[in-house]
């Protein structure tokens, strides 16, 4: 049984289970539930915080896990990027009062 670990709830659930049906797997409903099986391939998801999918993949509890690569690397866990599946980027963003900017430039 392959272990695969995802967010319970947040921008990569939706896209992490999109890409396990395109691939043909199907799963017995796993809203608000921990785990589901697939019912056609050994495949079991664990749904998960974020915070907690390197860890749980360092401790051998998950054999593999989708995750943001912020976390990925905050977390500073045993593993590898395999693949990067291209959905949910993130952006940074900055407020600041508007009296501090000036055409792009912070004033004194």
């Amino acid at each position: 049984m392959l272990r695969l670990a995802i967010q319970k709830s947040g921008r990569l659930q939706e896209g992490s289970m999109n890409l396990l049906k395109e691939s043909g797997l199907i799963f017995s409903n796993g809203k608000d539930q921990l785990k589901a099986t697939a019912l056609n391939f050994p495949v079991e998801l664990l749904f998960l915080r974020d915070d907690d999918i390197p860890q749980y993949v360092e401790d051998g509890v998950a054999d593999a896990g989708i995750v943001g690569e912020n976390i990925f690397l905050e977390k500073q866990k045993a593993g590898e990027i395999v693949k990067r599946l291209g959905f949910s980027r993130c952006r940074l963003s900055v407020a600041v009062p508007p009296q501090r900017i000036l055409y792009g430039h912070k004033l004194a």
